[in-house]
């Protein structure tokens, strides 16, 4: 198993020269800089400094490496954030907090690869089915913390879909130039998250 290391919002695995590891790693930062298009095997070998021997001895194809860069991206800005937070901390609204945190905190990296990411999913139906998944996953978490925070399921339900559209946003503003959110703002909009209503 790949460990992880912090990368603001998205954890990026743990590398070693020429690991399966160092081929996300390299397939993380071309993706967030140029796209789909740019995470070809050619390029990839050459950012790495390697042959692309190397790419086919870690995956089957290019395919192989998407499906290996969208399971990564899954769980590194999903399930380890979850985990995280989780462990950390233990009433609701502090882990609501904790998570505004981590997916917003000002990561232009972690920002850039969501956005391509969602951009590549609108030329690809299997990316845009993993994008939904995660989708759904992130609001079933933030569903459920409102819940454990007393709302019920649909109020919960609504104000999470509110916090994930505000979020996105956030990942396509941040990422072409706009400002990241501040302490205070993300305060804030847990404060109103968590508003009676």
């Amino acid at each position: 198993m790949v460990g992880t290391v912090p990368y603001g919002a998205v954890r990026l695995p743990t590398v070693s020269r020429t690991s399966q590891a160092d081929w996300l790693a390299a397939a993380f930062e071309l993706l967030s800089s140029g796209g789909i298009d740019a995470l070809k095997v050619e390029p990839l070998a050459k950012h790495l400094g390697v042959t692309k021997g190397s790419f086919y001895h870690h995956f089957e194809d290019r395919r192989a490496l998407h499906l290996a860069v969208l399971a990564a991206w899954e769980n590194a800005g999903t399930e380890a954030i979850i985990v995280d937070v989780d462990r950390d901390q233990s009433e609701p609204a502090a882990r609501l907090a904790a998570l505004v945190d981590a997916a917003m905190v000002a990561d232009p990296t972690a920002d850039e690869l969501e956005s391509a990411i969602r951009a590549w999913a609108g030329a690809d139906p299997e990316v845009a089915a993993a994008v939904e998944r995660v989708d759904e996953r992130r609001l079933a978490y933030v569903t459920d913390l409102l819940v454990d925070a007393g709302f019920s399921r649909a109020v919960a339900r609504r104000r999470a879909r509110l916090l994930y559209r505000a979020m996105i946003g956030a990942f396509f503003w941040q990422a072409a130039g706009g400002p990241h959110t501040t302490p205070t703002e993300r305060r804030e909009l847990v404060a109103l998250l968590l508003a009676p209503g």
